[in-house]
């Protein structure tokens, strides 16, 4: 059901918008949680090792996919808002036939360039095959990934959270016991969990772009719209581009990270491996909230109600640092328990790179999730270049402090730069939110 955005309480639209939204990316990550539970549960850790490896690479396409749902949400929400309903579907066709384009090249360079990008990142040889054959599947799988984003951010844009939350509770249940079934039945290894996830995400693909056409039917318009408008197009990539630049070098950032980790074994990589997926579910889970929070601000903005965006601000910080307080203390205290659902008979080298990472990393919660927040009002806002800023000094810190103190502390020494990083960022967020004027 579409829902405006710019009449209530904003608190309270901002909670029952976003808690839909929340809910969905936990079931969203249950699909790499579930590929590397079963991995290092019923196959070994040196499949849990091949999942983590290759996810840093899927990561460069899943920052594809996220910079064309926000570009779509934000420029559709905007038009939404103000009611101009002929230039939001001209908005969501241009947005699905530019996508089609991005994901075919994606496609290409995966196929040719994947394998290769495995062994610049330093893959042990003992988990390279795997690990390509992981991601060579994912690929196929790409056209899936990208229309349900765009269809997620469409749904987003008017103002429906509970829609995408039904299409991935479904589909995130059914794909743990196809991973099982796959392989434990049929012992199709690493394949199977790779194929499992092919699946069941593109079943929920095709039923939410074929919801997103049937809903827009029903907003009726008095002009036929145009299927593609370039004049649309450019101010999708105005926010799409810096959108899909920052994942892009985060997810570059990520795979650097990941070749350093690479050097200390196998053991550590699985460790890591297993924390990451944990210490993933909170940031995505934020990131997704400020994408809410972004819609708020889109909607509000197209309406000539900006002065609801800074009371949206001080609710979406409550609500991430409400929904913090439980995360902080269960990694804190409970992260070696939660590892165990990830490695079977793990190495001690595993359980302490995992632990270690956890616990250096949950109490900044509270810092990165203020950053996220204060990034979804300006990327909301259309104020890309300091979003931009903050994003690339958060990413450089961490690379550069990671390879510096992992000569210096061992693994250990990278965990601690992601805390230096997230803190230096989030001031510079949170004084450009400060500063920032609000006006189409």
């Amino acid at each position: 059901m579409n829902k405006d955005l710019t009449v209530g309480k904003p608190e309270s639209v901002l909670w029952k918008f976003c808690l839909p939204l929340f809910a969905s990316i936990i079931f969203q990550q249950l699909y790499n949680i579930a590929d590397s539970l079963v991995a290092g549960k019923f196959i070994g850790e040196n499949a849990l090792a091949a999942v983590g490896n290759s996810y840093e690479i899927t990561l460069i396409f899943i920052a594809f996919a996220f910079g064309c749902n926000i570009g779509c949400s934000v420029i559709v929400s905007q038009f939404f808002g103000a009611k101009d309903y002929k230039n939001m579907k001209t908005s969501v066709y241009t947005a699905m036939i530019s996508t089609a384009v991005l994901c075919a090249v994606l496609m290409l360079f995966g196929v040719l360039f994947c394998g290769n990008l495995l062994k610049l990142i330093k893959t042990p040889s003992a988990i390279l095959n795997d690990s390509k054959l992981y991601l060579d599947i994912y690929i196929y799988g790409l056209p899936f990934m990208f229309f349900y984003n765009m269809a997620t951010g469409i749904f987003s844009a008017l103002g429906d959270s509970k829609t995408p939350f039904i299409f991935l509770v479904v589909s995130s249940v059914t794909n743990i016991f196809v991973d099982i079934i796959f392989v434990k039945a049929f012992n199709m290894g690493i394949a199977g969990v790779a194929w499992a996830t092919f699946i069941c995400q593109g079943i929920s693909a095709v039923l939410a772009v074929i919801v997103v056409f049937l809903r827009l039917s029903k907003i009726k318009v008095l002009q036929r719209c145009p299927v593609f408008s370039f004049i649309i197009l450019v101010k999708l990539l105005k926010i799409a581009i810096p959108s899909i630049l920052q994942q892009s070098f985060i997810s570059i950032g990520n795979i650097i990270i990941q070749s350093v980790i690479n050097e200390f074994g196998a053991g550590t990589i699985a460790g890591y491996s297993a924390a990451v997926k944990l210490n993933n579910l909170v940031i995505t889970s934020f990131t997704t909230l400020a994408n809410g929070i972004s819609n708020f601000t889109a909607q509000n903005l197209g309406a000539g109600k900006s002065e609801r965006i800074r009371d949206g601000f001080k609710a979406g910080l409550k609500m991430v640092w409400i929904i913090s307080i439980p995360l902080v203390l269960l990694y804190f205290f409970a992260g070696k328990q939660l590892l165990y659902l990830f490695l079977d008979n793990p190495t001690n080298t595993a359980i302490h790179t995992g632990i270690m990472f956890l616990c250096i990393l949950s109490p900044f919660y509270f810092v990165v999730s203020t950053k996220l927040v204060a990034d979804g009002i300006l990327r909301g806002a259309g104020l890309m270049s300091r979003f931009m800023i903050t994003t690339f000094t958060d990413l450089i810190l961490r690379v550069v402090l990671a390879i510096i103190l992992s000569k210096q502390f061992g693994s250990t020494g990278i965990w601690c730069a992601w805390p230096i990083g997230w803190s230096i960022a989030t001031t510079l967020s949170v004084i450009f939110y400060k500063k920032a004027k609000f006006h189409m």
